[in-house]
């Protein structure tokens, strides 16, 4: 198998204006234990072509360049290039809709497409309830933050 593609939407009880920010490589620092990446722009202002690189996270396959398709924050949509030479290609979007003053939808989707058998072994390993556990995985360490952000003293 050489490529996948898969869709999931959640909603969270969270203003859009809190939550779309956290999708982004210093908001992901807030929600996502031991993410870090390597600022090779020398801003964290997110903006399309924002270039950033990472070791072996998402999946734990290998370092992965990133580079930033599209980013329209009036509209909460940001989408990702998500390049690991050798193994696959990606393009991860997230788009965020306001529901209501605290309610927002996130719709995130993965578009995988290999490059060599080891990233075939990858996307055939990816399928629909890997997905779902992957995705309900980002919903939980949401509400884990929120969560913990909402006990925090003021």
């Amino acid at each position: 198998m050489k490529s996948i593609i898969h869709t999931k939407t959640f909603k969270m009880d969270v203003p859009v204006a809190e939550l779309f920010p956290l999708f982004s490589p210093e908001g992901e620092k807030h929600w996502v234990p031991g993410w870090d990446y390597e600022n090779v722009m020398g801003k964290t202002e997110l903006a399309e072509d924002y270039v950033f690189l990472t070791k072996t996270h998402d999946h734990r396959t290998a370092d992965a360049i990133w580079i930033v398709k599209k980013y329209d924050p009036d509209s909460h949509v940001v989408q990702f290039y998500k390049i690991e030479p050798g193994y696959k290609v990606g393009v991860v979007s997230v788009k965020c809709t306001e529901l209501g003053a605290s309610k927002t939808e996130i719709q995130v989707r993965y578009n995988y497409l290999a490059l060599s058998k080891t990233g075939e072994e990858f996307v055939a390993g990816f399928n629909e309830s890997a997905y779902e556990l992957f995705i309900g995985e980002w919903q939980k360490l949401l509400l884990n933050y929120f969560e913990s952000k909402d006990q925090q003293p003021v």
